[in-house]
Order: C-alpha cells, then sequence, then structure tokens
C-alpha cells in the first residue's frame, strides 16, 4: 500500500495492526563512521524514495542506510522506539506527547540555534513542547477549497467568504449532474477534523492547555456541516476520495476540499478556469482556517549514535538548504517548512501557488500537540455522528469536551511528574 504525505492531513490516525513490514530497502550513505538507520513512511509521489536514499549517500560522517516503510509507520514507529531494535533518525507526525514525556525522543532545540524563527511557526508549534524543541519540521501540506470559475459564474455564484456563504453556493451549484461540494465520500467527517472549529474563532486546545471548543458557536458551526450533507448538494460516493482533485477535473463537482498536492493536476486540466480559498469563516469571531501538518526529522533515544544522529538531522533538514527544497517540490507539491525557503521557489511565487502560501502564512493551523489519540477519536466519532445522522451538536460536544478536559488533565498531570522527577 502506498502512502503519501496527505495522509498527514487527514483527520486522525487509523487504527490497524502493528506490522513487521517494511525492512532494510535503502542503499547505505557514503561515510565510513557510525552506521545509522533512517525510517520514512512510505510516500506515494514518485522519485521520493530515491531522492531520499541520494540525500543519505551524501553524508559523509556516517554511514546512513535508509529503511522505507510501508503499512501503519506510527504504530510502528511508536512501538520500535520502545526497543533497542529501533531507528536512530526518523520521520514522526508528532512526536507524541507520551513518547516525549517518555524520554524516548531526544530534545533537538540545539540544532535550529541562530534559524529556528526561519522555520514556519504553524508547523514548528506543534513539535514545541517545555519550550524545547523535539523534531525538526520536513515540509508543509496544507488542505484548500478548489473551486471552478466558469460553473460559479454561469450559476451566477461569487466564492464563498463564509460557511453560510459555502452552504448556498453549494446547493446554488448543484444541477442534475453537478454537485455543488465534495468534502469527502463521507460527507467530510474523515477530512475535516478541526477545522470547522478554527473557522469559528475557537481552537482544539488552548493556549492555556485547556479544552477550546466549549462554546455555543462550536455547536451552531458543525450543524451547518450537516445541512450541508442533508441539502443533498455533497458529492457522494465518487470513484476517488477528496485527496485526488478527479471529481473536480471531471466536472462530478463545482467545488472540492483537497491538498497543495493536487495543484499541477488541477492546473494542468483546468488550465486557468479554477481558483483556490481557505475553509471560510463563521460567525461573527469567525476567520478563515487552513490546516497545516509536517512530519518532522527525529532522534531516538535508544539509538547507539546520538550525537552523529543529532548531526546528520541538523547537516539535512537545517544546513542542506537545496535538499529541503528539492524535497518538497520536486516530488509533488509542498511548501518548504522554512520560510524563507518558500519565498524563494518560483513555483511558489504566482498565480493559485502563491495564493495557498498566503493563506498558509496568514491563516494556517496544526494540530495541537496537546491534542492526545484519545481525544481525535471522540471528537471524530462526534464529528461523524453530527454530519451524517444529525445527530443534536450541544449533546455530542458536551460528551466530548468531558473527554478532552480528562485528557488535558491526565497530560498535565504527567507533566508534573516528569517535572519533580528532573528536580
Amino acid at each position: 500500500m502506498s502512502i503519501s504525505r496527505r495522509n498527514l492531513l487527514a483527520a486522525g490516525v487509523g487504527a490497524g495492526l502493528l506490522t513487521a513490514c517494511g525492512g532494510n530497502t535503502g542503499r547505505g550513505g557514503g561515510g565510513s563512521g557510525p552506521r545509522l538507520s533512517q525510517w520514512y513512511h512510505q510516500y506515494g509521489e514518485p522519485g521520493t524514495e530515491q531522492a531520499v536514499q541520494r540525500y543519505a549517500a551524501a553524508f559523509k560522517k556516517a554511514h546512513v542506510t535508509v529503511q522505507w516503510r510501508p503499512g501503519n509507520y506510527d504504530q510502528q514507529t511508536a512501538a520500535a522506539l520502545l526497543t533497542d531494535s529501533g531507528p536512530d533518525v526518523f520521520e514522526v507526525n508528532g512526536p507524541t506527547l507520551d513518547q516525549i514525556q517518555g524520554g524516548q525522543v531526544v530534545d533537538l532545540t540545539g540544532l535550529l540555534a541562530g534559524v529556528e524563527d526561519d522555520f514556519n511557526p504553524a508547523v514548528l508549534t506543534p513539535k514545541t513542547y517545555d519550550g524545547r524543541i523535539w523534531a525538526v519540521p520536513q515540509v508543509i501540506d496544507t488542505q484548500l477549497l478548489y473551486y471552478r470559475k466558469s460553473l460559479l459564474k454561469d450559476a451566477g455564484v461569487e466564492p464563498p467568504t463564509t460557511l453560510d456563504g459555502l452552504v448556498d453556493a453549494a446547493g446554488a451549484l448543484t444541477t442534475g449532474k453537478v454537485k455543488g461540494l465534495f468534502l469527502g465520500n463521507d460527507g467530510g467527517a474523515g477530512v475535516l477534523g478541526g477545522t470547522p472549529l478554527y473557522a469559528a474563532g475557537l481552537q482544539l486546545v488552548t493556549d492555556e492547555g485547556d479544552v477550546g471548543f466549549d462554546d455555543p458557536a462550536a455547536a451552531r458551526t458543525l450543524g451547518k456541516l450537516h445541512r450541508l450533507y442533508a441539502g443533498r448538494s455533497l458529492l457522494l460516493g465518487a470513484p476517488t476520495d477528496w485527496s485526488d482533485p478527479s471529481a473536480l477535473v471531471q466536472g462530478l463537482t463545482a467545488m472540492q476540499w483537497s491538498g497543495l498536492w493536487a495543484l499541477p493536476q488541477v492546473q494542468k486540466e483546468l488550465g486557468d478556469d479554477f481558483g483556490v480559498l481557505p475553509f471560510p469563516g463563521d460567525g461573527p469571531q469567525g476567520r478563515p482556517a487552513v490546516p497545516v501538518g509536517a512530519y518532522g526529522a527525529a532522534v531516538s533515544a535508544r539509538g547507539g549514535h546520538r550525537e552523529a544522529a543529532e548531526e546528520y538531522v541538523k547537516w539535512l533538514w537545517v544546513d542542506r538548504t537545496d535538499y529541503q527544497q528539492d524535497f518538497a517540490l520536486s516530488y509533488g507539491f509542498h511548501i518548504p517548512a522554512r520560510i524563507s525557503l518558500a519565498r524563494k521557489a518560483a513555483r511558489l511565487r504566482k498565480g493559485a501557488a502563491a495564493d495557498v502560501v498566503r493563506f498558509t502564512t496568514d491563516h494556517g493551523y496544526a494540530q495541537p500537540l496537546l491534542w492526545t489519540p484519545a481525544s481525535q477519536t471522540a471528537y471524530q466519532d462526534a464529528l461523524s455522528r453530527i454530519i451524517r445522522d444529525g445527530a443534536d451538536p450541544d449533546r455530542e460536544l458536551k460528551a466530548v469536551v468531558g473527554k478532552v478536559s480528562g485528557e488535558l488533565g491526565r497530560v498535565k498531570k504527567n507533566a508534573k511528574k516528569n517535572a519533580k522527577k528532573k528536580s
């Protein structure tokens, strides 16, 4: 199974059994020093595996072997970090609080000395805990709303700038053969995640570490997503899901939620007949919302060559800006994690790509580090019931707030225990 960077942005980590697949499929690095093992999840973009092998081979201070890991990568790495046979260096969708608090990953703050401000804060912040940086962001992936200019013009519909406007536009654009909006084959429950909450001016977790959506605005906003579903203006049962732009380019829908990675294909198929938008704001405190994510390079605390591993991470993801730009833009379409590289990239300086960079800079948010898997599952299940079944948003969210509050309390308690151990 081929897994793309885009899966990072889908809400939640899919359940599955821990697999032992993967193995040593990469050639070793050119160095004659310590032997380092580096893990990546299996990307879907052609050429990515060959690129990371090439980077590893260019590092002369260690012999780096790349492992390309298919299957449920997050579960594989979580299990491997508890053993002595795991990777020295690995990319991670996180790391998680449990991994940080459990001392499974190395503090990498010093690697970014002098360049920390050049990393986009939207993706660096979720990798920062207790004032320390635990992984170096590699690229930025983001989601956005694509729309067909010609279909909106023919229907006399303006590109929506509010959630109410999106609901109305989806209805007006729905005809016998074309649906107004595609949010995925499940109606949006799987991909939207916390985006509607941020669009309502709320958060998943506040900066103080409390529940960020214990507010009537949350129920009001999520209820409007059910209006989309119940109004039959959503495309359901498309041949491909939200991450593939085929529904938009084939004329099955006038608007589609997808990712930045889809932009080259959309541009090739539609030319200038498309535009992009952030998820529109809702309510008096509303604001546009752009979900972003980034895998990061981390170092295992149980690795046998931690100093060499840290030096390799700094060389690849801090010093070698040429490799960083190549990784972001030569295999698929992504934004470099470094602000300076994003500004230099010619492919990101005009048209829809420039709009996406601006939206990401102005409205980007990442899933907070304190948002645990248990919180994610509780919220995701409730969101699905609200959208598809018309469940009462107030009742559903009340239960979620209780679950998330308990999770945040557990996290704070663990943090106090760790602080006492250090003292």
